[in-house]
């Protein structure tokens, strides 16, 4: 691996890895701001700045920086997160100069026309009823909710209707003036780059921002509870959550191998059990979703109406019985489907350079695929089995059902469940 790093004298970190064989290079720019840093007031604003990120600047139209991609043969985007946002493109080797220049002017130089700011709004209030639309991607926001209820871990990325047709091109500008500071984002490359290449360029496009020292965001508690909505639907979906690991706590590779042993795939035991054994769900799976100074372990399910009542005390019995005997096939095949992941993002040159640029945001530095694979490789039974005593014993769970709801059982007589 040929990975390097630098840091311009305003606290931009510059990193870069060199890749054999490819003709191309990704640059993505990472920011440490996401939905999360938002006031009630601003929620959405992180998602309408991405938005309007290729929409104008000072030197170039919105059709003209979708021609100087095109001109290039080149691809870009952004996306925004809870914790970062981040803009990102793919060229040919020696197109990475026209890259970085584009990136840089969308990055400082956004007009935020107000036409460009009323289309867009349009935009995202669609993409807000189409959300509504879907439960299954509804209830994950009902699920954040109900767990971190009051603070902006708790409220969709796509912000309220409300906000979005509130929020000027003033309150953009305001935002950016907060947040996108040197210290606060990371250039990163992989493919077929030269570091000093990017370090040249990073000087010449960036070396201009603000070194203001980052602001934090604001400290998430998880609370838990109960939150059902009754719905005209075909199923109903079912979630529930448990506190559990940040990303830098020990248990956190035991927690990942721990959520893909109970319901990572088609071999794990919640499929197995569920679906194969009893026909309660077409789709469950559990996932671990960490954060820096929190995270929470989750169940999703989507069930006939009729179901529910059965279902969920199997879902609660199956997370109880991690706690008891693991077998090795089971850790052996759950490490091996984190290592594969693990690999095959290594596999793709877009999927490296947001990884360094998140692992410098996040951790400060770039843990590496060897290093990674090292902490998955040393994760032992009762490492799992600690995780899974951790969520039976929880004081406080989530529980969410979004649907037509037939005798559910009741939030205190789930919780009981797990209560030691």
């Amino acid at each position: 691996m040929s990975y390097n790093i630098t840091t311009l004298p305003n606290g931009l970190r510059v990193a870069s890895e060199k890749l054999v064989g490819l003709e191309t290079v990704a640059v993505a720019i990472s920011v440490n701001v996401g939905a999360r840093y938002e006031t009630e007031a601003q929620n959405g604003i992180s998602h309408l700045l991405e938005h309007m990120a290729f929409k104008g600047t000072k030197r170039r139209s919105a059709r003209q920086i979708a021609e100087a991609f095109d001109d290039i043969g080149g691809a870009s985007n952004a996306y925004t997160s809870l914790e970062t946002t981040v803009y990102y493109a793919r060229v040919l080797k020696n197109n990475l100069h026209e890259a970085v220049d584009i990136l840089a002017d969308i990055f400082q130089n956004s007009q935020f026309d107000p036409k460009e700011l009323d289309r867009e709004r349009d935009v995202i209030i669609q993409e807000i009823a189409m959300h509504q639309d879907s439960p299954d991607d509804l209830i994950f926001d009902y699920f954040h909710e109900t767990a971190y209820p009051d603070q902006p871990l708790g409220r969709s990325i796509l912000g309220t209707e409300k906000n979005i047709k509130r929020l000027s091109r003033n309150d953009l500008n305001a935002y950016m003036r907060s947040y996108y500071h040197a210290p606060s984002m990371v250039l990163s490359a992989a493919g077929n780059i030269e570091h000093k290449e990017l370090v040249a360029l990073a000087k010449k496009w960036f070396g201009g921002l603000s070194d203001k020292k980052p602001k934090r965001a604001p400290k998430a508690t998880y609370s838990g509870g109960d939150f059902r909505k009754k719905k005209d639907l075909e199923q109903l979906h079912v979630m529930m959550g448990f506190p559990s690991v940040t990303l830098f706590d020990k248990d956190f590779h035991a927690a990942q191998i721990a959520s893909t042993i109970l319901g990572g795939g088609m071999s794990s035991r919640l499929f197995q059990e569920v679906r194969e054994k009893r026909g309660l769900a077409y789709t469950v799976q559990a996932f671990l979703t960490p954060y820096e100074d929190n995270g929470i372990f989750g169940i999703y399910a989507a069930t006939s109406p009729d179901k529910g009542k059965e279902l969920i005390p199997v879902l609660c019995e199956e997370v109880n019985k991690m706690a008891g005997a693991i077998s090795d096939a089971e850790l052996t095949r759950a490490k091996n489907q984190h290592l594969a992941s693990l690999l095959m993002a290594r596999e793709s040159s877009s999927s490296i350079a947001e990884w360094i640029g998140r692992h410098l945001l996040c951790y400060g530095e770039y843990r590496t695929a060897k290093h990674l694979t090292k902490q998955i490789e040393a994760v032992t039974k009762k490492d799992i089995q600690r995780v899974a005593k951790m969520l039976g014993s929880a004081k406080r769970i989530t529980f969410n059902a979004l649907g037509p709801q037939k005798n559910l059982p009741a939030f205190a007589d789930i919780q009981k469940r797990f209560v030691a």
